[in-house]
């Protein structure tokens, strides 16, 4: 099974939300890097039995590709040709949950984890062009509901009017430390205090991107999980969902 997104360059802005129940809702939830949305964002979904992408791949991935056909990263134009060009997939892995990123037919999973792409991802995602053609996908990926999106401007941009928006944050001090850990169970080397600087500047990228920043939804639920477990996070959410749906349920009797 796989969700295929044609990539011809045809934009569907405006479309209507059609209404949505607890079986196709739609959970997007934002924050800064390292705060744990992956993690959460697949435990809420598999809890709920719905999809669950990392828009973050996305750009990744174009990253990637660019780095392969040798496309200039400061090219805003090039990489918006290159974004429209490629056939997008995204399919279902880990038990049908999490939705990963294929380009022209091709798996990008490890390849996105790469060092360069991490250096340049950013760069990319602050392309306007780039940013608003992968806006379409994740909204047409998106729009038949039951899934969690996670990102940088997933509540504000891709759905404002997503029936939950979460907002996940915590100390960027607890951000490195768990980066540190997740790099060091992994077996790679890593230095804390790097890794904190380099998290430090990833959040004045984010805050300060001139198209679509990091930003908190005015009615967006906020949770800080400085002193949290992801699980109680997950936990979290998943009560201020059962929260709606008995509400729903009591004011249709």
């Amino acid at each position: 099974m796989s969700l295929d997104v044609e990539t011809n360059g045809a934009m569907h802005e405006g479309k209507k939300s059609k209404p949505r129940g607890p079986k196709n809702w739609i959970i997007a939830m934002d924050g800064p890097a390292g705060v744990g949305k992956s993690t959460v964002g697949q435990l809420v979904a598999k809890k709920l039995g719905y999809h669950f992408i990392n828009t973050g791949e996305m750009y990744r991935a174009l990253t990637w590709k660019a780095i392969q056909e040798g496309v200039e990263l400061t090219d805003g134009d090039a990489l918006t040709r290159l974004a429209e060009r490629v056939k997008w997939e995204f399919r279902p892995t880990e038990g049908g949950t999490t939705l990963k990123t294929y380009i022209d037919g091709e798996g990008v999973t490890i390849q996105i984890r790469d060092e360069k792409v991490s250096r340049n991802s950013s760069l990319v995602a602050g392309v306007p062009g780039v940013r608003k053609y992968l806006r379409q996908l994740q909204r047409d990926l998106g729009e038949a509901g039951a899934i969690v999106m996670e990102g940088r401007d997933i509540t504000t941009n891709v759905f404002p009017d997503a029936d939950f928006k979460i907002y996940l944050d915590a100390d960027i001090t607890e951000r490195a430390e768990r980066r540190y850990r997740q790099l060091r169970q992994s077996g790679k080397d890593a230095a804390q205090h790097e890794i904190l600087e380099a998290m430090a500047a990833r959040d004045r990228q984010d805050l300060e991107r001139k198209i679509n920043p990091l930003r908190q939804a005015e009615d967006a639920f906020v949770i800080d999980s400085t002193h949290l477990s992801l699980h109680e996070v997950a936990d979290k959410i998943l009560e201020h969902v059962r929260e709606r749906k008995r509400r729903r349920q009591r004011s249709r009797k």
